[in-house]
């Protein structure tokens, strides 16, 4: 069945997955391969300060920022699309309202879906829910130059998964590999606290790794690289945020330069697995028109210039990364997504549907369904 095409749909997009609150409102028109964007607001709040003393991600703290910001942003957003929240006829623009349902914190994704269902009910507008790795995906879309061409292999990288999709088509996943324990973008910032640095502590390791390469050719140890033979497109990073540990009590070393080169034998490692990993992927899958790469960790620049490396091995399969300030957590990306699902499902976008079944689900995965039963 050939999806749906919908001109100029407005769309209030709401993401509250982690530390990280923003909303947008996106209007979006054409195909689902290469959809014209505008963004007519984008407001974002980090959290990041605030849970640094913590070392991660303080569920309880997130939740209540995140009840704190949403109507705050909502007016600012608004205000950059010369809505007026104050007048209900404004807000009739708005087509539809999607929000993350999961996978993330279930207590800061819960604050963004009883936000879209108070907006449903006062505007009578549906609302989606989205998957917060759909919207990884297809961040790609946004600035793309030509269609994209699927079947396609999207590696997912973040603070709170690392997982290969085959992304047959839209609508369409099937996970191939993923963490059997830490993420990476976990591991990264685990990492940053044995080397007394504070959170997010991923680009403080990357940076003190880049400080090696540019000094020294070389350094005079490894770290293993787990799973790397398994057999399979799984990984775990688990054992190589051990490994560091170990590596710095047996040496009782804290000074910078032998910091600089820890970091930048985890980031080999780290990012080792990663590459051999989508190698095998592609060899294994066959026929990928396009490699995606999405999520915090893709803004890695080591990791971006090896996957170039890969990419010069795979001509025929085109390389794809998010613009840099959508490889983090954002609303743009999940507005994305709703588009989507909304040209999949235009069922759902009858007036006031909320979907009985809009529950916040942290682990939600690629492979069920992204829209619940009416």
């Amino acid at each position: 069945m050939t999806p749906e095409r919908f001109d100029n749909m407005k769309i209030l997009s709401i993401e509250t997955s982690c530390d990280e609150t923003a909303i947008a409102l996106l209007e979006v028109s054409g195909l689902l391969d290469k959809p014209e964007i505008k963004i007519l607001g984008n407001t974002l709040l980090s959290q990041a300060k605030l849970h640094e003393e913590y070392g991660g991600v303080y569920p309880s703290l997130a939740k209540r920022e995140h009840q704190k910001n949403l109507p705050i942003l909502l007016e600012q957003t608004l205000k950059q699309a010369g809505l007026d929240l104050d007048v209900d006829t404004e807000c009739q623009q708005i087509d539809f309202i999607a929000v993350t349902a999961g996978p993330g914190l279930e207590p800061a994704l819960w604050t963004g879906i009883v936000f879209a269902k108070e907006l449903s009910q006062k505007w009578g507008k549906p609302v989606l829910p989205v998957n917060h790795m759909e919207g990884h995906i297809f961040s790609v879309l946004y600035g793309l130059e030509s269609p994209l061409e699927l079947p396609g292999l999207a590696l997912l990288v973040s603070g709170g998964h690392t997982e290969l999709v085959h992304v047959r088509s839209f609508g369409d996943y099937h996970i191939v590999g993923r963490t059997m324990d830490d993420a990476v973008g976990e591991a990264y910032d685990k990492v940053a606290r044995m080397l007394g640095l504070t959170y997010p502590g991923g680009p403080k390791v990357s940076h003190l790794a880049e400080i090696s390469r540019e000094k020294r050719p070389s350094i005079d140890f490894k770290l293993p690289r787990p799973m790397l033979h398994s057999g399979n497109l799984n990984f775990s990073y688990s054992g190589l945020k051990t490994a560091v540990l170990y590596k710095l009590k047996a040496e009782g070393r804290s000074d910078e330069e032998y910091k600089e080169d820890i970091a930048r034998a985890f980031e080999d490692a780290a990012i080792e697995v990663l590459i051999k990993k989508t190698q095998a992927a592609l060899d294994e899958l066959g026929d990928i028109k396009s490699l995606i790469v999405a999520g915090g960790v893709s803004a890695n620049s080591y990791l971006r210039s090896e996957l170039a490396k890969l990419a010069t091995r795979h001509p025929e399969t085109k390389l794809l990364l998010p613009p840099s300030e959508l490889t983090t957590d954002n609303a743009i990306m999940i507005g994305l997504a709703g588009f989507i699902q909304a040209t999949l499902h235009p069922e759902k976008l009858s007036p006031g549907y909320i979907g009985g079944a809009l529950v916040a689900e942290g682990n939600l995965s690629l492979n069920s369904p992204t829209l619940p039963r009416s």
